[in-house]
């Protein structure tokens, strides 16, 4: 493969990329395959050259001509063999002869699960080629929703408090229309509003996990060794708010028995649904509104508990590079903890109470990708090993979701194509539990896992998608 500018000799060929980068490749990269930690700029989403379409093109081709060189990233998600297949299938196999008119489809394959820039990519910052993929798509697709091109179902619903309020008023109906099996309905939905008929939904709860906390004591195990030592406040999502109350229990549950004062708050949905929209505006005004919020109770001493690993992500490292001047956003970063993430931080600090038993049938951990983004090792899986004689397996690879990804009739078939490996190595696994700290991710992983025994004709142990937390509550018999 070579680049539209080429001067070869017998040792190798320095050449200029379509966007000026000049390298030699008889010569090794600078940085490359060093062990220094990826780092990320602030993204610049005020600057009016940052949605300027001439300067976004030349790094859409920049970028789009050093992966095509490279190609580690051929087996992470779909973006890039759509790429590759547009500039393999051009004239000239090189991106010289790819009209730009032509990368919405890599576009829109991104699901900003951040694998590349964390795993793959060998020249992200500090890297001389800076290249971040995902942010790249962001400021694409940024682009994109200046030009009124943006999806409406997609964006509706992006509003989760909104969307929760209103279907958890009328839970049951809301429930009984956006059933699976609905034959009536879902055919509809899908006419209508682009929605696969096939499509897991999340349920609605009637009482939200803040109404329900404010009627439970929540008094921490004096007897627990990390009793007086810690305190926290269980951030709820969106989504455990709304949809999975019960995971929000186990995790307060299991805190007070680890000893932990806590308490639960919900000033508003961390944004991850208005970043995947490219909405940038919308994901400002909730980190500053939530950081806010919150930083009285940073200020008092409480580490700050998310359930959910998007959330996680946004406060540690989505926002303080969207709205990099914010005390409280960085505040609330350094604050941050996964809920896994701090059960093993109490564990190995100050220790367990004794009490937990193995979970019966095994278990298989799907390592989330915003869990792994937070580069914090796979807690989800050394939390659950915490529990003496307990059976793991691990699932490293996407679930292919990734937000309405797995929800919309125009790229659920690609959702399910990525998250194939996972559902095979889910049935290989055969625990009776799959869990992960995306929600979306666990109930995409339970159907597909399900559907592929179905098509072998085999049967999928596994019936319900679960958070890692629930079974460590199950474990100290807190919850059933």
């Amino acid at each position: 493969m070579v680049p539209a500018t080429a001067e070869c000799s017998g040792v190798g060929c320095a050449f200029e990329t379509l966007a000026g980068v000049r390298f030699n490749r008889s010569e090794s990269p600078m940085n490359e395959g060093s062990l220094k930690a990826p780092e990320r700029h602030n993204i610049p989403w005020e600057d009016p050259n940052w949605l300027d379409p001439v300067q976004l093109d030349a790094e859409l081709r920049r970028v789009f001509d050093l992966c095509h060189t490279c190609r580690r990233c051929f087996n992470l998600c779909e973006s890039f063999p759509r790429l590759f297949d547009l500039i393999d299938e051009s004239p000239t196999g090189e991106l010289d002869e790819v009209k730009s008119d032509q990368f919405g489809p890599v576009i829109e394959a991104c699901t900003l699960c951040d694998m590349c820039f964390m795993t793959k990519c060998p020249y992200v910052p500090p890297h001389e080629w800076n290249i971040d993929f995902p942010h790249l798509m962001l400021r694409a697709r940024a682009a994109e929703v200046k030009k009124g091109e943006s999806n409406w179902t997609a964006r509706q619903l992006a509003e989760m408090d909104r969307n929760g309020r209103l279907a958890g008023a009328v839970a049951p109906l809301a429930n009984w229309g956006t059933r699976r099996t609905n034959k009536l309905t879902r055919p509809l939905l899908e006419k209508t509003l682009g929605i696969d008929r096939d499509a897991e939904l999340p349920k609605f709860a009637g009482k939200t996990l803040m109404k329900r906390a404010r009627k439970q004591k929540h008094a921490p195990n004096s007897a627990a060794p990390a009793f007086g030592k810690r305190k926290a406040v269980l951030f709820a999502t969106c989504f455990v708010n709304f949809n999975k109350p019960e995971t929000g229990e186990a995790a307060l549950a299991v805190l007070n028995k680890l000893g932990i004062e806590t308490k639960v708050d919900y000033p508003g949905c961390c944004g991850m649904p208005f970043l995947e929209q490219a909405e940038l505006d919308r994901v400002a005004e909730q980190a500053r509104t939530v950081a806010a919020a919150l930083r009285p109770l940073i200020d008092a001493g409480y580490d700050v508990i998310t359930p959910t690993a998007s959330c996680g992500l946004m406060f540690k490292f989505e926002w303080p590079l969207i709205v990099p001047g914010d005390e409280n956003v960085k505040a609330l970063s350094k604050a941050t903890f996964d809920i896994d993430e701090y059960v093993v931080d109490v564990a190995k600090k100050h220790g367990l109470p004794d009490g937990l038993k193995p979970i019966e049938g095994g278990v298989t951990v799907h390592l989330a990708c915003h869990a792994r983004a937070q580069n914090v090792g796979a807690k989800a899986a050394d939390m659950l090993r915490l529990i003496p004689g307990q059976k793991v397996d691990i699932i490293e690879r996407c679930a292919g979701h990734g937000g309405t990804f797995g929800v919309l009739k125009e790229t659920r078939v690609c959702a399910t194509k990525v998250g194939t490996p996972a559902f095979r190595t889910a049935l290989k696994t055969n625990n009776a539990h799959l869990v992960s700290d995306c929600p979306l991710a666990a109930s995409h992983l339970v159907a597909g896992t399900q559907e592929l025994a179905r098509s072998k004709g085999e049967t999928a142990n596994v019936r319900v998608p679960e958070h890692p937390i629930e079974l460590l509550a199950a474990a100290y018999g807190l919850q059933g």
